[in-house]
């Protein structure tokens, strides 16, 4: 199993953006992004403070994203 690298909300949003999601809504620090199919993915904004690990894994299950595909995404945005 790969280890999954921490990041805080502004680059999970990037990630969120990059597989067709589009911000519809915000309330409070948790901010509601939907692609064209209807999926819905809630992703918290608290600040510098990285997504714990827990909330990254469901994140990435909501986004249908595998961990591969994460690592790889990450590789090429850095």
């Amino acid at each position: 199993m790969t280890r999954l690298r921490l990041l805080p909300f502004k680059e999970i949003s990037k990630l969120a953006k990059y597989k067709g999601f589009a911000e519809i809504r915000c309330v409070g620090s948790h901010h509601t992004f939907r692609d064209k199919s209807g999926k819905t993915v809630v992703i918290p904004d608290h600040g510098n403070q990285v997504i714990v690990r827990p909330l990254l894994r469901k994140i990435l299950r909501d986004m249908e994203v595998t961990v591969d595909e994460y690592n790889e995404w990450m590789d090429k945005e850095k």
